[in-house]
């Protein structure tokens, strides 16, 4: 008998929960067209609206001001825009403030002109400078100034300093753009606790399906005034194309149970030390990355000098052990991590582990067993070649 894949990369994607599917399967039989105004589409709305408000109070904002996305990426293509209007007749935003440490989304997905866009560097632990910030907003006065950080970085687990970033971008007159989609329901990630202008999350990450995301505003008086998608007026005219129903609803569930676990963050956190140790044990070189800085409970980045991160990633893989290499939207191109090299390590190949909601000592033990294995066979080549 085979025995069963362990799955440690979550940060790319989590298993869809059985309460997800269940909702879903649900949400199929109501097959109107929420946009319809007879009983069938009244019904798929009601499915839609219910599931917007879940998403909505759940980050702290109310239901008018979220809209549904196809995931994080494209939230993030429709917020980044000089045109995200801050009130009536406002002026578009002059410059857009990136950390080093973004998702690719973030750094390819935005709409300001190439001379509009700075790029703010990383601590060592791999946390936007707010040294570098404050140094950014006085060096540019007057201009409208957006900054762009995520709550936490998706390769390292890093939480970034959002709560106070925001206020010094507050404090000049600008605006910040979240992208949360790492921790929203793995640490307290709502516009409260992040002082967040706006957020964009993703379904999958929470054990939802694929293909399903959010961008939310803290207040209606932000709003997009050049959308992506144009067509009919659906999402209140910020997102054209009829609504996937069933996505939205499993995604809510997602997060309703994703949030209900967050007193599990300890569980997840001895889980991680004790694959920590296992790795130390195994590679007593290995250097984690962001280790002295506030980290997601789930996430360990890790690299291992003289090994290439991709031939251990694959080793692993062989061995029935899935975990990552770097973000997954580079899965399958071995190159060089710009989180990595942003928080100065030359060796810039980097090798994840991710836990979720089915992860257990058992995947963490058999984890450790694994590496210990590939290690000695990559190491007993290389000394023959």
């Amino acid at each position: 008998m085979t025995p069963p894949r362990v799955y440690l990369d979550y940060n790319a994607t989590a298993p869809l929960r059985p309460a997800a599917r269940e909702a879903m399967l649900g949400a199929l039989d109501a097959f109107g067209n929420p946009s319809s105004i007879h009983a069938e589409g009244r019904a798929a709305r009601w499915l839609l609206e219910g599931a917007r408000s879940t998403l909505a109070a759940g980050v702290g904002t109310a239901a008018r001001n979220l809209v549904f996305t196809s995931g994080a990426t494209e939230a993030a293509n429709l917020a980044l825009t000089p045109q995200l209007q801050t009130g009536r007749g406002s002026a578009p935003f002059d410059l857009l403030l990136l950390a080093a440490g973004e998702h690719t989304c973030v750094f390819k997905g935005h709409r300001f002109p190439a001379g509009a866009v700075e790029t703010l560097p990383l601590t060592p632990e791999g946390q936007l400078s707010l040294a570098a910030l404050e140094a950014a907003l006085s060096a540019h006065g007057a201009r409208r100034i957006m900054l762009a950080l995520q709550a936490a970085n998706n390769e390292t687990g890093v939480i970034q300093p959002v709560q106070e970033a925001a206020a010094l971008v507050h404090a000049a007159g600008g605006l910040l753009v979240c992208d949360a989609t790492q921790a929203v329901g793995r640490c307290d990630a709502t516009f409260s606790t992040l002082g967040a202008d706006v957020l964009l999350f993703s379904s999958h990450k929470l054990g939802g399906p694929a293909g399903a995301g959010a961008l939310a505003f803290s207040r209606s008086d932000l709003h997009i005034s050049e959308t992506i998608l144009r067509g009919g007026g659906q999402e209140k005219g910020r997102r054209a194309g009829t609504e996937n129903v069933a996505a939205a609803v499993g995604f809510a569930s997602a997060f309703v149970a994703a949030m209900g676990e967050l007193a599990d963050a300890g569980r997840l956190a001895e889980l991680r030390e004790e694959a920590e140790r296992r790795i130390a044990g195994t590679l007593p070189e290995a250097r984690f990355l962001g280790r002295g800085a506030p980290r997601l409970p789930n996430t360990s980045a890790f690299i291992a000098p003289g090994i290439a991160a991709h031939t251990l990633a694959m080793a692993l893989d062989l061995e029935g052990v899935a975990v990552s290499s770097g973000s997954a939207c580079s899965s399958g191109k071995p190159r060089a991590s710009h989180v990595a090299l942003a928080m100065g390590f030359n060796e810039a190949a980097m090798l994840r582990i991710s836990l979720g909601w089915r992860s257990s000592a058992k995947d963490v033990e058999l984890f450790g067993i694994a590496l210990a294995r590939v290690v000695d066979r990559i190491r007993s080549r290389s000394s023959v070649a």
